[in-house]
């Protein structure tokens, strides 16, 4: 297992720790060869919840969670480079003090119900 990572930890690295410790829960499937969307992403059950894009942990929560993380200025929503952010989709601010386990963890849990 990966040693824990945080802030100060290149996005990348900070996001195979997170692969790494989730690859051993059940259904989670991590990222595999490729260049189509989703192919760097976490997945549980065929469903992503977790993957790095531009460097940013982008992870489905609830609105609401998002939207609080957003108020304190956690990370911005997601858009997916379409113009129109996403409710239920945080990309976590990489310099922001939140820890991207706990929002993996959360996002996991999401995503699983």
């Amino acid at each position: 297992m990966a040693a824990p990572t945080g802030p100060g930890d290149p996005p990348q690295v900070r996001f195979d720790a997170l692969v790494d410790r989730l690859s051993t829960q059940q259904g989670v499937t991590v990222p595999g060869p490729g260049g189509r969307f989703g192919a760097k992403a976490l997945r549980v059950d065929a469903r992503i919840f977790a993957m790095l894009v531009q460097d940013r942990l982008v992870v489905k929560l609830p609105r609401a969670r998002v939207d609080a993380l957003v108020a304190d200025g956690q990370g911005v929503r997601w858009d997916a480079n379409k113009g129109t952010p996403m409710r239920e989709w945080l990309a976590v601010d990489p310099a922001g003090t939140v820890s991207w386990e706990s929002l993996a963890d959360e996002a996991l849990g999401f995503v699983r119900r």
